[in-house]
């Protein structure tokens, strides 16, 4: 949690908490500041982004341009907010992300369940969590069992032979994510915690009833998709691809013999995933209204008339065999999932690449599954710009942030501290929380 040192904004409303969020993109680099009321009303007080620097594919590449586009975009959400942050969550998109679930069960021999039951079965479950090596990201107690059977909402006071619970299990490479914070901390900043980015999106864009039924998750960065599959309120598999709208972009860079930013924004402005009959009649300018100096605009683009204008059609054409290209590779990691044919259910997809006008009915018909976008929620205060899907990952970090889950590894005395990076918990708070754990989720 971080303090405020402004509050002007807001009148005569208290805050008992703020929160910092920053998701560390390759396209662009976000962050955003939420207040909690006193009567647990949640209130975006300022957000800011700017260009990405330093950022490959979810990956540090150059550690002092990604610490300066972070204390950067930081900045400009602190000047938004009229309030400072010492500290943030930070969304990791990258880093060989992993997911899966650890099944416990402890014999209670048919007697009454006991509160110290419960607490014994969550140290067993942290126990039982196998790593090799990797980096925990999360481990957080999702579902327990009577018997084997779901569905019991407390165990307390009832009889059962076996007592179990299923635990989400988020894994990642140690040496990315120790960069990510690294770059944070050189930024001035403390980190509360590392948040795999499917999970902070899915706080964002998917209802509980989703998550509970079976609901997939697209998130289209810029150099990276993830795809990951939601079912029990778990997140169960997750699948990362190394292709993203910024290869779109390339793409169209590419075809035309055009620069990059030109390429993005005809992606934006005039790209769609469907094509129209129009298409063919529609001649496009490749340079913006600024671009005709000396120097600024480059040579014709390929295929362009006198006036540099390419045909839409073109354009739509290069967009749409990308997407192909995508599309078969989410198809691919949706039914190595489990996620194909009956078992199927609804697709969203979200991230900045799902802004591109017509993709949820070309997925759709490419995977034949019901599909909608994923955007941020509608949150007091926050601007309407940040309101798309590019910026839910954000939005939900910091709900993930306010929702605080439990880590299982926090309880016992056998708990080290590998999620977050500052402040540990000791004594009467590690008891604390200990209570509110077995309270909350049991």
């Amino acid at each position: 949690m971080s303090t405020s040192k402004g509050q002007s904004a807001l009148g005569k409303t208290r805050l008992a908490k703020i929160f910092g969020a920053v998701n560390i993109g390759s396209f662009r680099i976000s962050a955003m500041i939420m207040g909690e009321t006193e009567d647990g009303d949640l209130i975006v007080l300022g957000s800011g982004h700017r260009a990405s620097q330093g950022i490959k594919r979810g990956y540090v590449t150059d550690m002092k341009a990604a610490t300066y586009a972070i204390r950067d975009a930081v900045e400009r959400a602190e000047k938004n907010a009229s309030a400072n942050v010492q500290s943030v969550w930070v969304a990791c998109a990258g880093a060989g992300l992993a997911s899966n679930v650890t099944k416990v069960e402890v014999e209670i021999g048919g007697r009454r369940i006991e509160e110290e039951d419960v607490e014994h079965l969550l140290i067993a479950a942290r126990d039982a969590i196998q790593p090799d090596g990797r980096m925990l990201l999360h481990a957080q107690p999702a579902h327990y069992t009577l018997d084997g059977a779901h569905g019991v909402g407390n165990p307390r006071g009832l009889h059962a032979e076996r007592l179990g619970v299923d635990v989400h299990v988020m894994l990642a490479d140690g040496a990315p994510v120790r960069n990510l914070t690294e770059a944070v901390q050189n930024a001035h900043l403390e980190v509360e915690g590392v948040v795999a980015a499917p999970l902070a999106a899915s706080y964002a864009v998917l209802s509980q009833e989703e998550r509970e039924l079976g609901v997939a998750l697209v998130e289209i960065g810029n150099d990276v998709t993830n795809v990951s599959v939601h079912a029990g309120g778990m997140l169960l598999g997750l699948h990362a691809l190394p292709f993203g709208s910024g290869d779109i972009t390339d793409a169209i860079a590419s075809a035309f013999g055009i620069r990059r930013f030109q390429a993005e924004r005809l992606k934006c402005v005039s790209g769609s995933a469907i094509a129209s009959p129009s298409d063919h009649r529609e001649m496009i300018p490749v340079n913006g209204p600024n671009e005709g100096g000396e120097g600024g605009a480059g040579p014709l683009a390929r295929g362009a008339d006198d006036k540099n204008r390419i045909p839409r059609a073109e354009l739509v054409s290069v967009v749409t065999q990308n997407l192909s290209r995508l599309t078969d590779e989410v198809g691919r990691a949706l039914k190595g999932m489990g996620f194909s044919g009956p078992r199927a259910g609804q697709v969203v997809l979200t991230g900045g690449g799902a802004e591109l006008a017509g993709l949820a009915e070309f997925t759709q018909a490419a995977l034949g599954m019901p599909v909608r976008i994923g955007r941020a929620p509608t949150l007091k205060g926050l601007p309407e710009a940040h309101s798309t899907p590019g910026f839910a990952t954000l939005s939900g970090l910091c709900l993930y942030a306010a929702d605080d889950p439990i880590d299982i590894r926090a309880v016992g005395p056998k708990y080290q501290q590998t999620a977050r990076y500052s402040g540990g918990m000791v004594g009467s708070q590690t008891m604390a929380r200990l209570f509110r754990a077995v309270k909350e989720y049991f």
